[in-house]
């Protein structure tokens, strides 16, 4: 199979954790023959510093063209610390999802039995904790008029959600809920928000097209705290922006760090993967990052490339390296590994060269050459 990636690296630690995507999914390449082509451009906080944009045109190009796109993070202080910024990082991710019509960010929240411990709920509540948060993208408050005052003592954020808006996004949501555990929790704000009535309308409406489907409603301040309370509980989950952006954060958690989960962001041409976690300026270029995210993003694209057996190599390996204790500062500050030994590990296991026997001892923290 030939795939032509464009690969976003952004800012922070993104280059890092992207750099360990790809030599997993090289590894991939050449375990099972396949050929991916990498094409680099520039998106964010670097964009803004070598182009004045913080999304080029050039970089909306090679993303249409491409079969999927590898993205890691945006941000830098410089510009989130500077309440006055007019060009900022962020608004390069929000152009490139409308430019790519990215309107449901899909983000699987499981857990590890390895990582229990760094969880702050009892393990009991944990185990199997398996569900999916589909996030409408491309609509709701951040894409609303903003209005401040002239006087600067008021501003306005306008939520606006139509219903095609409200559709497309439900009926992946309904689709990927059948083919799981067959149900699907709508989250909203029914109670007080127009647009969370409309939400409920609509999705109520669909329902009778998948009547294997069982479909509840929460709202979203019951839905924080039942994911504390009761995770298990959930299927796949569904909601507008702003609460998607906020309760999938809650559920990173869950997994006992920021830095594990992964995301694919779908419409209709190319579909962007990326890590959940932000750029993390504090870290980066120190190589002490936590590349899984990214790596289990790259296992999604593979996924939606078709190759699940590739896919699931790659997932193994990750929980390969979690139960053996190669892992990153974020997870254990004491006895941690590098990012690119990590990322080498993982790569090592695709390729089929980790032996029966593990020595850790021989294990150097940048190298994973395993006598």
């Amino acid at each position: 199979m030939e795939k032509l990636i464009t690969v976003i690296e952004g800012d922070g630690i993104g280059p890092e954790v992207t750099k360990q995507a790809i030599r997993v999914l090289n590894a991939v390449a050449q375990q099972f023959n396949h050929h991916f082509e990498y094409k680099y451009h520039l998106m964010g906080a670097i964009a803004i510093d070598q182009t004045g944009t913080p999304l080029p045109d050039e970089t909306i190009e090679a993303c249409l063209n491409s079969d999927a796109v590898l993205f890691g993070a945006i941000g830098d202080p410089k510009y989130d610390n500077d309440p006055t910024a007019k060009v900022r990082p962020e608004q390069g991710l929000l152009k490139l999802r409308k430019s790519l019509q990215l309107f449901a960010n899909i983000r699987p929240i499981s857990t590890y039995a390895a990582l229990q411990h760094l969880c702050p709920l009892k393990a009991e509540r944990i185990q199997n904790v398996d569900f999916i948060i589909f996030r409408e993208l491309t609509g709701g408050i951040y894409f609303g008029k903003k209005e401040t005052s002239e006087d600067g003592n008021s501003a306005v954020d306008e939520c606006t959600y139509n219903r095609e808006e409200i559709e497309r996004v439900a009926k992946l949501a309904f689709q990927y809920a059948q083919k799981r555990k067959k149900k699907l929790t709508l989250v909203d704000k029914a109670n007080v928000l127009e647009t969370s009535r409309l939400w409920r309308k609509v999705v109520k409406e669909m329902a009778p097209q998948f009547p294997d489907v069982t479909l509840d409603f929460l709202f979203v301040d019951n839905a924080a705290m039942q994911i504390i309370i009761n995770p298990q509980q959930f299927d796949v989950v569904l909601t507008e922006n702003m609460f998607g952006d906020i309760i999938s954060d809650e559920a990173s958690v869950l997994s006992g760090s920021l830095g594990m989960l992964p995301s694919a962001s779908v419409g209709k041409g190319a579909v962007l993967f990326e890590p959940i976690h932000g750029s993390y300026p504090q870290a980066a270029g120190k190589d002490i990052a936590n590349p899984i995210g990214s790596i289990l993003s790259a296992a999604l694209m593979l996924d939606h490339f078709g190759l699940h057996e590739e896919a699931a190599l790659v997932r193994e390996g990750v929980e390969w390296t979690l139960k053996y204790g190669f892992v990153s500062k974020d997870i254990d500050p004491t006895n941690f590994y590098f990012t690119s030994t990590i990322g080498e590990l993982i790569s090592d296991f695709v390729s089929g060269k980790i032996p029966s026997e593990i020595h850790k001892d021989n294990i150097e923290l940048r190298k994973s050459t395993i006598i």
